[in-house]
Order: C-alpha cells, then sequence, then structure tokens
C-alpha cells in the first residue's frame, strides 16, 4: 500500500552554496520546511535580495521507512530550479517553482543515506519569471514528502499527476462522470477498482475493470460557487487477487459555466457575476513559506469581502489552496508566470509549467480558466516569437483541456487591435486609469468601446487598483498614497465595473499587500500596497469594506478614516460603508441624521469643533470614530518621500520651460517634447529587453513607441514619479539620467495652458 510520510523536518541548510557535500553538514543552519530564505530581505526594499544557489541536506535512514519498490521524493515547490542529489549523485533537474515534480530514489537508496536538493532563485533567460512586480522568493518554500508505492502503482511521473483524471459533463440534470488513470508496471492480473462517493460519503456506484471508466450521477447535485459547492469523491484502487496495491482519490464537482460576450459569467446557466481579487501567495517576515493555518486565513478574508472569484497570480499555487477554493465555491483563474518581459529561450518552460497546471490541477472544479500570460507584451505587441509561442500555449491548453476556456492579462498600453489580444478563448485587460495615469471615469468607457467595437468577444478586467498606506488626505488626490484616495478610486470602479454584465470577471489588485523588494514607492519600501489588507492580514483598509458593503449579505457598518483623527478643516465629510439600506450617523451622541444611499456609500458633514466620537447605526450594527479640531495638518498623515533618486526640489525649473516636474501629457504638446521624452523611453525599454546584438533586438521584434492608449493612462504622470516605479520592470534610473533629461526639458519652452 502506499505511505506518504511528511519529509519537512530534519533538514540542514546552507546560504550561497552549490557544493554537494560528502557528509551531513552538522555546523549547518537547522531548519524546517516550508523555508525561504527571502523571508526578510524580499520585502525591505531595496532590490537586493539574494538571488542564487543554496543547498538543503537531509539524512535518511533506509531502515526508517516502509518496505517498498519505489520511493518518491515529492517537492511541492522549489523555487525557482532545482538538482535533487542522492549520496552525491544527480538524479534529477527541475525548472519552475511554482508547480509539484518527484523523482524515484528507490534505486540509489543504500542504507544510510544523504539527500541534496541545491535550489536556485538566480537570474537567467530561460525560466518564468525574470522580470515582474514581485519578490522572486527562493527556497524549498513548500511541503516535501516522501511517497512509498509498491512495483505496480499509480503514475507519480508524469508532470506531478495524481494518477486520476475525472472529467464530469452534464447532460440535462443528470451528470456523465469519465474516469481515467494511468499505472506504473502494470501487470495483466491485475484491474482497477472505482467508487464513486457524495459528498457524505455513501458510495453511489463501484466499477471494476481497466485504466478508464463511466459513472452517470442521476439528478447530480450541482457545484454552485459560494451557494452550495458541493463536491463528490472518486477513489481508484489498484486490485491484484483482490488485495489493494495502490490507491488515489480526488474530489470533482459537476457543473457547467459558460463564458457569454453580452451576459458575462453564466454558472449552471444562470448568471454568477465574478467579483473578485487577485492573490499573491506571500506574507510579512514568512516570505512564500506559507503553512495551512495561513492559506485558510486568506481564504476566510476573501469570503468576508463577499468575492466570488480569484485570480491566483501569476503562478501556480499551493494544492492546499485550490482545495479550499473548492470547498468554499470561490471560481479561478489559474496561470503560469510567464509574465512581463518574453525570452525566446523560455519557450520550453511555458510549455512545460502550463503542462504542470493543467495536469495537476484539473479535477479541481473551482478552476474556470487557464492564463496563458500577464502583461507579457510590455516590451512590445508584434514580437512574432512572442505571438507564436501564445499561440502553442493555446492550443496546448486545449488539447490537455476540453472543458475550460484560455484567457490572458493584456497590459493596458497593448491596442485592443492586436493580434496578441485575439489569440485566446476569453480575455482580460489590466487597466490603472485614475492611479497610473488617466482618470477614475475612464475606466468603464474604455471597456464600452472594446464591447463595441468586438461585441462577440469576452472581455474583463483582470487587475486595477490604488495603492494606499497609512497615510491621509481630506481631499484625495491620485498619487497621494493615502488611504482615503484608494477608497475613492475603488468606489468609482466598482459602480463603473460591476453595472457593467457584458464583463465577464473583475479582479482588483490585489487582495493583500505584498512583497516587491524592487518598489519604492509611498514611503515604504519593498512591497506593492494596492492591497485590500495589509501584508500581515492585520488591518483591512477602508477599500475592503466598499467591496463588502456591495457583495456580502452579512449586515455590517463602517466608519472609514478611522486612524485619520486629527482634521484641519471646520466640517468634516465622513463617509460610511453599509449594506444596509439606511444609516444614521450620531456625533458625542446626538443625530445628525439618516442618510440613504443606492450605491452603499453614505455620506455625512460634521460640523468638526473639539474632540467628536462619532457612531454609525445600520439596522443591529454599529460602528465607532472619531475626530479632534487641530489648527495645523499633522505631518504623521502625510507621505514624506525617502530613498528617492532625486527631489522635486532638486530640479531647475525655468519659468516658462518645461522639467521632469512636468506631466507626460504638456510634455508632449511640443514637438521637441516628443523627441526627447520618446528617446528617453526607448532607452530604458531596450534597457529591459537587453538585446545582446542588433540582429538579436531585430529578431525579437517589436519597436517602443508611444500609442495613443499608452498617453492616454501616462499622461496624467510626471516624469519623477514615472522615475519611481520603472524599478520593478528592470528598469535602473539614476540621478544623472535624470538629470540629464531635465537639463534638455529645460530648454524647450512649454506649451500655453
Amino acid at each position: 500500500m502506499r505511505n506518504i510520510l511528511s519529509f519537512n523536518n530534519g533538514w540542514f541548510f546552507c546560504k550561497n552554496h552549490s557544493e554537494v557535500p560528502q557528509a551531513l553538514p552538522q555546523d549547518w543552519e537547522t531548519v524546517t520546511l516550508p523555508h525561504t530564505w527571502n523571508a526578510v530581505d524580499g520585502q525591505d526594499g531595496g532590490n537586493d535580495y539574494f538571488r542564487g544557489t543554496c543547498a538543503y541536506v537531509k539524512a535518511i535512514v533506509k531502515a526508517d521507512l516502509p518496505e517498498a519498490a519505489h520511493y518518491y521524493l515529492e517537492i511541492r515547490g522549489a523555487a525557482s530550479s532545482a538538482d535533487v542529489y542522492l549520496n552525491g549523485k544527480a538524479l534529477a533537474h527541475h525548472d519552475g517553482g511554482f508547480s509539484t515534480w518527484r523523482v524515484d530514489l528507490a534505486e540509489d537508496l543504500e542504507d544510510e543515506n544523504i539527500l541534496t536538493v541545491l535550489v536556485d532563485n538566480a537570474p537567467n533567460d530561460h525560466v518564468y519569471p525574470q522580470v515582474a512586480d514581485f519578490t522572486f522568493y527562493g527556497g524549498l518554500y513548500r511541503d516535501v514528502n516522501l511517497i512509498c508505492v509498491p512495483e505496480s502503482h499509480f503514475d507519480l511521473d508524469y508532470y506531478g499527476t495524481p494518477g486520476i483524471k475525472v472529467t464530469p459533463v452534464m447532460e440535462g440534470s443528470d451528470a456523465k462522470v469519465a474516469v481515467e488513470v494511468w499505472l506504473e508496471n502494470r501487470r495483466e492480473v491485475q484491474s482497477v477498482r472505482y467508487s464513486l462517493k457524495n459528498q457524505d460519503g455513501k458510495v453511489l456506484g463501484t466499477f471494476e475493470g481497466g485504466l478508464k471508466a463511466n459513472f452517470r450521477i442521476q439528478k447530480a447535485h450541482l457545484w454552485n460557487g459560494r451557494k452550495d459547492p458541493y463536491l463528490y469523491t472518486m477513489t481508484a484502487e489498484l486490485l491484484e487477487n483482490g488485495e489493494v496495491l495502490d490507491t488515489v482519490s480526488t474530489r470533482f464537482g459537476c457543473r457547467s459555466f459558460e463564458i457569454d460576450p453580452e451576459k458575462g459569467f453564466l454558472l449552471n446557466g444562470e448568471s454568477y457575476p465574478l467579483r473578485g481579487v487577485a492573490r499573491h501567495q506571500d506574507r510579512w517576515g514568512l516570505g512564500n513559506a506559507l503553512l495551512p493555518k495561513h492559506h485558510k486565513e486568506d481564504i476566510d478574508l476573501i469570503l468576508e469581502g463577499g468575492f466570488t472569484t480569484v485570480r491566483l497570480a501569476h503562478y501556480q499555487h499551493d494544492q492546499y489552496f485550490y482545495d479550499l477554493c473548492d470547498e468554499t465555491g470561490l471560481v479561478i483563474w489559474a496561470e503560469i508566470p510567464y509574465i512581463s518581459n518574453h525570452m525566446p529561450k523560455g519557450r520550453d518552460n511555458t510549455i512545460s509549467q502550463m503542462t504542470e497546471l493543467i495536469v495537476q490541477n484539473y479535477n479541481h472544479p473551482s478552476i474556470v480558466v487557464w492564463g496563458l500570460s500577464n502583461e507579457i507584451t510590455i516590451g512590445g505587441a508584434k514580437n512574432p516569437d512572442l505571438i507564436e509561442n501564445h499561440k502553442i500555449l493555446n492550443q496546448l491548453c486545449h488539447d490537455m483541456d476540453k472543458t475550460r476556456p484560455t484567457t490572458m492579462a493584456a497590459v493596458s498600453m497593448c491596442g485592443m487591435d492586436e493580434e496578441i489580444v485575439h489569440i485566446s478563448d476569453v480575455l482580460s485587460y489590466n487597466h490603472y486609469f485614475g492611479w497610473y495615469g488617466g482618470e477614475t471615469d475612464m475606466n468603464g468607457p474604455w471597456f464600452d468601446k472594446f464591447h463595441a467595437k468586438y461585441p462577440n468577444r469576452a472581455i474583463g478586467i483582470s487587475e486595477y487598483g490604488a495603492e494606499a498606506l497609512n497615510w491621509h488626505n481630506s481631499d484625495p488626490q491620485q498619487g497621494d498614497y493615502s488611504e482615503e484616495y484608494q477608497a475613492y478610486y475603488h468606489e468609482e470602479l466598482i459602480k463603473q465595473l460591476f453595472t457593467r454584465p457584458y464583463i465577464w470577471a473583475t479582479h482588483c489588485w490585489n487582495m493583500f499587500d505584498f512583497g516587491a523588494d524592487a518598489r519604492s514607492e509611498g514611503g515604504e519600501m519593498g512591497q506593492n500596497h494596492k492591497g485590500l489588507i495589509t501584508i500581515d492580514r492585520k488591518y483591512k483598509k477602508d477599500a475592503f469594506y466598499a467591496y463588502k458593503a456591495w457583495l456580502s449579505e452579512e449586515p455590517f457598518v463602517h466608519i472609514c478614516s478611522k486612524r485619520y483623527i486629527d482634521r484641519v478643516e471646520d466640517v468634516t465629510r465622513v463617509t460610511v460603508y453599509s449594506n444596509q439600506p439606511s444609516v444614521e450617523l450620531f456625533v458625542n451622541g446626538e443625530s445628525i441624521g439618516v442618510k440613504e444611499a443606492d450605491d452603499h456609500f453614505f455620506r455625512f458633514e460634521v460640523p468638526n469643533v473639539g474632540e467628536s466620537k462619532l457612531e454609525a447605526v445600520a439596522g443591529d450594527c454599529r460602528d465607532e470614530s472619531m475626530i479632534r479640531k487641530v489648527d495645523t495638518f499633522n505631518p504623521d498623515y502625510r507621505l514624506q518621500e525617502q530613498n528617492a533618486i532625486i527631489n522635486w526640489f532638486d530640479i531647475t525649473m525655468p519659468e516658462g520651460y518645461l522639467s521632469i516636474n512636468n506631466k507626460v501629457s504638456e510634455i508632449m504638446q511640443t514637438f521637441r517634447g516628443k523627441i526627447v521624452l520618446g528617446m528617453f523611453l526607448m532607452k530604458l525599454m531596450k534597457q529591459m529587453k537587453k538585446p545582446k546584438s542588433k540582429d538579436v533586438e531585430k529578431k525579437e521584434g517589436g519597436t517602443f513607441s508611444l500609442t495613443p492608449d499608452m498617453l492616454q493612462m501616462v499622461g496624467s504622470f510626471t516624469i519623477l514619479r514615472m522615475s519611481g516605479m520603472v524599478g520593478m520592470v528592470g528598469i535602473t534610473l539614476t540621478e544623472k539620467d535624470l538629470l540629464d533629461l531635465n537639463a534638455k526639458l529645460n530648454k524647450i519652452k512649454a506649451p500655453k495652458q
């Protein structure tokens, strides 16, 4: 019989070590998996976290293992490449840091053994990801197991397969369920016994035969999202002369779904709006080395917000998280880390990572789309190799899975007519109008324009968001990183996106703040702060409650800006979020009125005198806050820029002439400004792509140009603000670069306003 042993304990670890030890290194650090070496330096900013090779070593005594013919080392996540050695002998290599893979140790297992795993997250030109706005944590950051099986067993070798594949197809109210298994070293006398159970464990049917079986569930209990995430279980047993040699099982759900270009997402024939978030797999002080309790807490917080879908960005997540999504009814977008920068030498890696993603996750009813890529056209959309790579991946998904469509997340600047955005079955865009330039009111009209031009193409939004830290502003402005602006931004986006039923899915960026060591925005380095909740999961920002007001059925009321107490204004506008029909606000025990709001956002004007205790009441729900009148603005509420390459006040700004403190749109109004800025941006893009020769540059295709869509997005940026964000895409700017550009702009007359 199959035995699965946890191999998480008893590891010796050495950082920046690529040699295979001949003996157990007792002087090394002892660690328990999951483990990452970037838990601290991957979140503290500076883009200087360690990227290289580290060694994990563990002793194995064969006498301590159950008797078996094969011993498979199962690694559920080694970021991002790894090599396995047993007693100094190289056994396996794997590229890709987010999937399960296995290696059979049996042939080389001695009485006493030294197991070494060298893990490497150093930059390279063929394993994704290499350029992206998140930290590439290194380590054995998920569980490691030893799977002990007999000579004949269900397959453990093929791309981390679970060994069993279940395909339910609805036929009216019945479900036709096809089952397939794969066996290694099968003997003629062996057979497979299949058992189908309902969620209560009742056996609904059995079948004994070969590698395939078919069942029919009459009046199947549907997997119906958060309303009713009902799961069946299929078990396969390998038999020989009545003895069970090996067993595999999987849960599955019976459901149908459709993505309609006009009606959006339909689940089991009914409208089921996909309103959700994206999620990264890291935490403060832990990096990506998460435990089950952390995954469970994330799920609970997502459910509290009322969300129905999660985009698992930008890679394969822990199997436990997919299981939780199955159990709770969250609809999933699953994708590979084909992101930001197309690498000509990376095609094989995109294929292997996509194959692993589908093979390992096929049975999850929560997954409805396979994501091909994310913002892959940052360096240009016309690269023939890039386009061909997408066509190959798209066909691969269709060949491996006839039941799910493909999708991709297109970068905002990628034109809606580009060939690349019409390869996948459905499409979503990452738009940040109102944060990365443009205005919030540009989002809805952009989708209307796309929908009018391509009415038969399903369109969604895969990213949108604004950063917020503990900064505050009574008159919030784009780019101030205040909690108030983030809340305003999401209010506007909710009203625009949720009222357009043709948008097949909305995925807010992001549910949680996450590690991005290259970032230096917002006054706190090393994180992307677009999360609705902080990276430590301790504080829910106001924007979280804006979604809860629209999506959750749990009655609640929330007063915004609780951390913004000291106010200079004579009258304070107090915003309250609730899913109840009306809210009454009390100031120092006195009611100042009852408000109704169809959009769930309630506004009150409160005289700001002395110290005021605020209490909001909505039905049986209550929430409290306070404000205090002060004469001068509290500087602790305002972002103090740190670690900037250059400050705005260090820049020469001759009256009537341009500077890097001007907006891109202003610079582009002048002929000379277009040339200077265009040359500067072309230089930056070439740095990101780093071509080795002119021939390589030509082959990789795509020249950079300031398209109308790009200008619409970044037009409201100053060059100075843009300079603070380019590190996240692998671009390095110096003070000299900016001063040289500023000197050129100082010679160009500013346009008349």
